[in-house]
């Protein structure tokens, strides 16, 4: 029997998951995590076989909370399912340790495949990233500008092309309007652009944003 954590801030989307696992004989929903500190916790003090994480929960950064993960426990298979598009962070996961990316918008048994492969130590990506990782490896000498952002950064800049607002952007991510703030500044520095606009631009021609 598998045994897995769900860790997302949604209930409805927990039990959502739930659901779709029940059908299955060889899964189990162990435990479930609401934040990126209690999926810790619970690491900490059980063990599992597969996690399954957003990487959009409030607190601190889902990237944060995978890197931490993989340092005290490498081989402990985690299924990122994320609401963002797989050009947005599926690049960014993966390369932060995760063994597979999945979008909410995915078939509940892609879900169901997925958890079974990285369970079994493989990877799990979709054809159309196995591509983009390709030619990612080829052009690996020329990066694009979005590249040199931190994930914070990242994140940031993704919710700012989207249209919202500091205040907005503070409240999704827990932080400070000042800290957005000074985000929006260092990205625009290493971006080197202006404005808003600008960035919005540069993430629709790069398929950053939807």
């Amino acid at each position: 029997m598998i045994k897995i954590l769900i860790a997302d801030d949604h209930t409805i989307v927990r039990e959502g998951l739930k659901q779709i696992l029940m059908d299955t004989n060889d899964m189990v929903v162990a435990a479930e995590a609401t934040n990126g500190q209690e999926v810790l916790d619970k690491v900490w003090k059980d063990e599992f076989d597969v996690i399954v994480l957003d990487i959009a929960m409030p607190g601190r950064s889902g990237l944060d909370i995978l890197k931490e993960l993989k340092g005290f426990k490498p081989k402990l298979p985690i299924l990122v399912l994320s609401m963002y598009p797989e050009d947005q962070y599926a690049l960014r996961v993966l390369r932060a340790g995760a063994d597979g990316y999945l979008t909410k918008e995915s078939a509940p048994n892609d879900l169901i495949t997925a958890i079974r492969k990285v369970y079994e130590g493989k990877k799990y990506i979709s054809s159309y990233l196995a591509e983009k990782l390709a030619f990612g490896l080829e052009a690996d000498a020329v990066k694009p500008p979005h590249e040199l952002l931190s994930d914070r950064e990242y994140q940031v800049m993704c919710c700012i092309a989207s249209g919202k607002t500091v205040k907005e952007i503070a409240e999704e991510l827990s932080l400070s309007v000042k800290t957005i703030s000074t985000y929006r500044s260092r990205i625009l520095e290493k971006m080197g652009m202006k404005n808003n606009a600008e960035l919005t631009h540069y993430s629709i021609q790069n398929h950053l944003v939807d």
